[in-house]
């Protein structure tokens, strides 16, 4: 059995279809604070739990673990930075140690695929647009941000038990910035948001220089990637770290390119403005990914524009009702003061 922590989520709402799909049992583990989008399903079991209080019953008949669970971007971590920090690092560390005394138990070795992030290259002097770094896995970090700060600890903690456990098996995902359709939607992410913006308003407002660079990755090779990790040879994947990502871009190439598919595909002429007001603490980094692809033989060849139709297509049919870009459930930050944060029912 798989279990996916934080599974009815962004990632996990495509995930875990695919896993059922090729006759994977799973077990999601969920705080339900969107809500359940899955239909009920032989195979799957969803369960409303908080990761920062693990029950060892999750693990029952469990050989792998997806780890998506925690605060997922910027805004929320500085928003709630102690629930990031328990969410992130303390709910990892201890459904890890967990797992790791189980392998210990049953002998047995137990897979832990950690959902980190590529922001963990982000630190200031990383944004010097005229010297661009290409950030590796090898390479020395220290970044500053909450979230990325949190997701780098969580690192440090699953290689910690790892040398101490040796059937235990972590590996650390890199993700770079998810774009895609899903039926848990974001529009808090750079590709979604450009395309929803441009659906509504006919015009991409990028705040800042829009010289940063970013890496993106589509959500369905988000999907398989960590499918592939699941089979992958455990002396190729213990303790590594994989940077996952179809291409870097530059914000600014990005908002063209995105009106540009919209113009091509539906003729429609999207403006793309620049307010240079927003410009102080733009996150820039290039990020290799060859890894994976070497090692693993796993590339992430999705583009932008095949998201961008999809979510074009979903926006024209209502899929998310009349006024998505005014409902807090697509907009994670918003979600979180309005419901989760404020006492309500969550």
């Amino acid at each position: 059995m798989i279990l996916v922590t934080g599974g009815a989520g962004y990632i996990g709402s495509v995930l875990v279809p695919e896993l059922v799909a090729i006759g994977e049992r799973v077990r999601v583990v969920d705080t339900l604070w969107f809500g359940n989008p899955f239909p009920p399903h032989d195979r799957l079991d969803v369960v409303e739990g908080d990761l920062r209080h693990p029950d060892p019953a999750w693990l029952e008949d469990v050989d792998a673990i997806i780890h998506l669970a925690g605060l997922s971007n910027d805004p929320t971590a500085d928003f709630a930075p102690e629930l990031n920090s328990e969410s992130n690092v303390y709910a990892t560390r201890q459904l890890a140690e967990l797992a790791a005394e189980k392998s210990r138990r049953t002998g047995k070795e137990i897979r832990y695929i950690f959902a980190s992030t590529c922001s963990v290259y982000y630190a200031p002097t990383t944004a010097d647009e005229a010297n661009v770094t290409v950030m590796t896995e090898d390479m020395p970090i220290a970044p500053t941000a909450n979230y990325s700060k949190t997701k780098r600890l969580a690192e440090v903690e699953l290689l910690r038990i790892a040398d101490q456990h040796p059937l235990f098996v972590p590996v650390l995902v890199r993700k770079g910035t998810i774009f895609g359709l899903a039926p848990r939607m974001r529009f808090d992410l750079v590709v979604n948001v450009f395309t929803l913006h441009a659906w509504k308003n006919r015009q991409l407002t990028v705040h800042g220089h829009g010289e940063a660079w970013r890496p993106l990755l589509h959500i369905r090779d988000a999907s398989d990637a960590y499918i592939h990790l699941l089979s992958a040879p455990s002396e190729k994947i213990r303790g590594q770290a994989f940077n996952l990502l179809h291409k870097n871009y530059r914000v600014l190439e990005l908002a063209h390119w995105v009106a540009e598919v919209i113009e091509q595909r539906y003729g429609v002429e999207v403006r793309v403005k620049r307010d240079r007001t927003g410009n102080a603490g733009a996150r820039s980094y290039y990020v290799d990914g060859d890894k994976i692809k070497n090692t693993l033989g796993f590339s992430a060849d999705r583009g932008v524009t095949e998201a961008v139709v999809s979510i074009w297509d979903a926006l024209e049919r209502g899929d998310f009702g009349l006024e998505p870009d005014k409902d807090p459930r697509f907009f994670n930050i918003r979600w979180l003061k309005e419901t989760v944060m404020a006492g309500a029912p969550a």
